[in-house]
């Protein structure tokens, strides 16, 4: 079964489209959240999102800038933003995203493989995974051999059996076009898949990322590829966002 594993869309309509045309054809869509915030095209990237996605789980953007809960913790920049997406969502996408489920999530069996989905982490959808030692007690404590995970915005991996541990770390040969990067999943290795942000990069790569999961390969495959910023920094630039939304899209970070 080939997967679609998308994250931090993040109101990319651009971004989004370039993902959607580079993947190929899929037998899932997995979207690890955060749909929406920071970018100017939240309903459409929710009217793309909503048809296509077989799982769909909660991203702390989705949860704020639907209402749930309140925007004190964000920085100035991200309070501005969810307070502009908030009025700017439907009605009817406003109550989609209310909801969406918190993770992590069981898809089901694939191949006699059981997958966890969550946003942040396995054990709190808030939690970031930037570092092994952020990623030692999610691969204790998993109920699964494999989680895909989001909301740090940086492409990666971490993989456990017994006392070998590995941060896995895709490594592109250019920043130039459309890459991609082999993961083999080993039996018996508890593994973190986090494929990136794919409208607000943050590992200094401005391309949209995304990951290819083959259960039958037992394979995940990294891409990046390049999208139209200019039209979302022009889209940000109509709406009266932040300047630093427009110009983070370029620097990647």
């Amino acid at each position: 079964m080939r997967v679609l594993v998308l994250s931090d869309i993040h109101g990319n309509l651009e971004a989004l489209n370039a993902v959607l045309q580079a993947a190929g054809p899929w037998d899932a869509l997995w979207n690890l959240g955060d749909l929406v915030g920071y970018g100017a095209s939240p309903n459409q990237v929710v009217n793309v999102i909503r048809p296509l996605a077989t799982v769909t789980v909660r991203g702390n953007h989705d949860r704020i800038c639907s209402g749930l809960t309140s925007t004190r913790n964000f920085n100035p920049i991200a309070r501005a933003s969810a307070k502009w997406t908030m009025q700017e969502l439907s009605a009817e996408n406003l109550e989609w995203l209310r909801g969406l489920p918190q993770g992590p999530l069981e898809p089901g069996m694939m191949d006699e493989v059981r997958v966890t989905l969550a946003h942040g982490s396995p054990l709190h959808e808030d939690h970031y995974i930037h570092t092994m030692r952020d990623a030692w007690a999610p691969l204790q404590q998993m109920a699964t051999q494999i989680a895909f995970v989001g909301h740090t915005h940086i492409q990666c991996g971490f993989a456990q059996k017994e006392h070998d541990w590995q941060d896995l770390r895709p490594l592109y040969l250019s920043r130039v076009g459309s890459v991609m990067w082999r993961l083999p999943l080993a039996a018996g290795v508890r593994t973190l898949i986090n494929p990136g942000s794919v409208g607000q990069p943050r590992d200094t790569d401005w391309r949209a990322a995304f990951a290819i999961y083959d259960s039958v390969a037992r394979e995940v495959v990294f891409h990046r590829v390049p999208y139209d910023i200019a039209s979302a920094q022009e889209r940000l630039q109509r709406a009266k966002l932040p300047k630093r939304l427009a110009m983070r899209l370029r620097e990647g970070h």
